[in-house]
C-alpha cells in the first residue's frame, strides 16, 4: 500500500509518502518512500517519484486515498 506516514513534530506536521504492507503501524517499518508532503507551506508541497508511484501499482500496490487525491493533484511531468 502507498500512503502517508507522518515524521514531524507536535503541531507541526510533515509527512513521506511511503510503500509499506497493509497492516503495519502508521509509522512503521516502510518499504520505501517515495515522496514527502509538506501541508504547512504555502501553496503545500508535494514532492514524489512519479516512476516509482507507478512501478509500485504496476505490481499490486495500492494508493491510500489521501495519497490518490495528492497525486492528482500534482500529476507526472508530461515529458516533451
Amino acid at each position: 500500500m502507498i500512503r502517508l506516514a507522518r515524521v514531524g513534530a507536535t503541531k507541526k506536521p510533515f509527512y513521506r509518502i511511503v510503500v509499506i504492507e497493509k497492516d503495519r503501524a502508521r509509522n512503521g517499518r516502510s518499504i520505501e518512500v517515495i515522496g514527502t508532503y509538506d501541508p504547512r507551506r504555502e501553496p503545500s508541497v508535494v514532492v514524489v517519484d512519479h516512476a516509482r508511484v507507478q512501478y509500485w501499482t504496476g505490481v499490486g500496490a495500492q494508493l491510500s486515498d489521501r495519497v490518490a487525491k495528492l497525486l492528482e493533484k500534482n500529476p507526472a511531468p508530461v515529458a516533451a
